[in-house]
């Protein structure tokens, strides 16, 4: 009898013990008080630039990061893209802080950030045909100033507008005639009254299709204007067959990257022909802010070498360092400084670079370029496969500041730390002056997805665009 009363105890503790685990492995989902500081996060890399760099305090500090309680929320779909962030919506009828991420196959999805949950989900009108499928999405939405609406992408070529308190659609436009050849695969942006979208080309580039510059009106939905890379004599939305080029994807993870000031629009291209009048493939491209009018471009000396090798610029979107200054990455493992004065106008601008820098490891840049503004100083930094690396950029100079060989994706900085997602698994916080790692919180695997940092909460969407998955997770971190 003893034993069987000590066989009873035992199991009794190993049960109390595994499930233990398995709730500190998968914590409940529950309402946590936020840290009401009321900053968003309206689009991927926080502002029009895309910096990636957010001044706003986030409640999260060196100090209280390593402590951060994470909550695994289940999602209709994988996000290969990052979340965007709005306090105090009204949803459903009550106030709400809101995460909104789009998935892969484009359902857009809002997750209340302090419970876990989902509030709504947005499905597109014809998600059946093509959920399972190659084709796909990985453009992060963008908030519109009035915080009662949202942009978002879907693999049909669409982008809508969706109602932040419900998620229904106030209109929709196609912008691509061939979604099955043409992509979005970049983050949307807003800028005064303007959604700026952009298209490349699937995994193995399959003509035909082109990369272009979509400018929407943000009130209507109508198509006001599109650029394209390829035949830019063209003004207008083009069947991709009726071009003679194919290629010239713009895919950059920032997509159209913008300047506050002006509303000037900078893009990058990928492979493509280039001639410097109507080809604008492996290019670096300044528009004016209707995308009408190009006002500046430059393309590498060895743009063909480029095209042939499958190693262009376009894999990273431009970043605005200030000052008339440029930073351009790409698949040929550098980083080329710009002077926008020498790539001025309509002219053919082949070389020229001010100066070239290795990417973190020598390899092929896949992420967003992250540029942080400090009282004495701008930053740059990067991360590949295999490293990331930090630059100050003085008297139209980088200078080399530190590096590591921990991977990443698209760096991020929010409240004075340096966030970095490796798509192995694991996000790393850093001391961004000094490279000094603070903790790594620990999550699953991804591909593209970076985080985003405000009211003392991180999150985070797990999981690959190429495993063609229709379920997934959003982790968030909170205090």
């Amino acid at each position: 009898m003893r034993a069987v009363v000590r066989v009873a105890v035992v199991a009794v503790v190993v049960s109390a013990a595994s499930a233990a685990l398995v709730a500190a492995a998968h914590p409940v989902p529950r309402r946590r008080a936020p840290v009401a500081l009321g900053k968003d996060w309206p689009r991927f890399g926080w502002d029009v630039a895309g910096s990636g760099s957010s001044p706003d305090p986030t409640g999260i500090d060196a100090d209280n990061v390593a402590s951060l309680v994470k909550v695994r929320v289940p999602i209709q779909g994988t996000v290969d893209a990052s979340a965007i962030y709005l306090h105090g919506v009204q949803i459903g009828g009550a106030s709400h802080d809101a995460f909104f991420v789009t998935t892969t196959y484009g359902k857009t999805i809002a997750v209340d950030a302090a419970a876990g949950t989902v509030l709504w989900t947005y499905t597109p009108p014809d998600y059946s045909s093509w959920a399972g499928s190659r084709q796909i999405t990985n453009a992060t939405p963008a908030a519109d100033p009035d915080r009662q609406s949202i942009y978002a992408a879907s693999p049909d070529g669409h982008i809508q507008k969706l109602a932040v308190s419900d998620g229904h659609a106030m209109w929709s436009t196609a912008i691509t005639r061939l979604p099955h050849r043409e992509k979005i695969a970049s983050s949307l942006n807003y800028f005064r009254g303007r959604v700026i979208a952009t298209t490349g080309g699937y995994i193995g580039d399959a003509p035909p299709y082109q990369g272009h510059v979509s400018i929407l009106d943000a009130a209507n939905g109508a198509l006001l204007h599109t650029w394209n890379s390829l035949c830019s004599d063209s003004t207008s939305m083009i069947e991709p067959g009726t071009c003679s080029e194919s290629g010239s994807a713009i895919w950059g993870r920032t997509g159209a990257v913008i300047d506050s000031t002006t509303g000037d629009i900078y893009v990058a291209t990928g492979n493509g022909r280039w001639d410097g009048h109507t080809f604008w493939g492996d290019a670096t491209i300044r528009l004016d802010s209707t995308a009408t009018s190009m006002l500046g471009n430059y393309t590498p000396e060895n743009t063909r070498s480029l095209d042939e090798t499958d190693t262009d610029v376009g894999s990273t979107s431009p970043a605005l360092l200030g000052g008339g200054f440029i930073a351009q990455g790409g698949k040929d493992g550098t980083i080329k400084l710009l002077d926008t004065t020498l790539m001025r106008g309509t002219t053919p601008h082949r070389g020229g670079e001010r100066q070239n820098v290795s990417t973190p490891t020598g390899g092929r840049l896949f992420t967003a370029l992250t540029v942080m503004r400090t009282p004495n100083a701008t930053w740059l930094f990067a991360a590949d496969n295999g490293g990331t690396a930090a630059w100050t950029f003085r008297a139209g100079t980088l200078v080399p500041a530190w590096q590591n060989r921990n991977g990443g994706t698209t760096p991020v900085v929010a409240g004075g730390l340096l966030y970095v997602y490796d798509a192995r698994g694991g996000l790393r916080v850093y001391d961004p002056s000094t490279g000094r790692l603070i903790t790594t919180l620990a999550c699953g695997g991804g591909h593209w997805n970076s985080p985003i940092v405000a009211d003392g909460r991180i999150a985070l969407p797990e999981g690959d665009a190429n495993d063609h998955a229709s379920s997934g997770y959003l982790d968030i971190w909170h205090r």
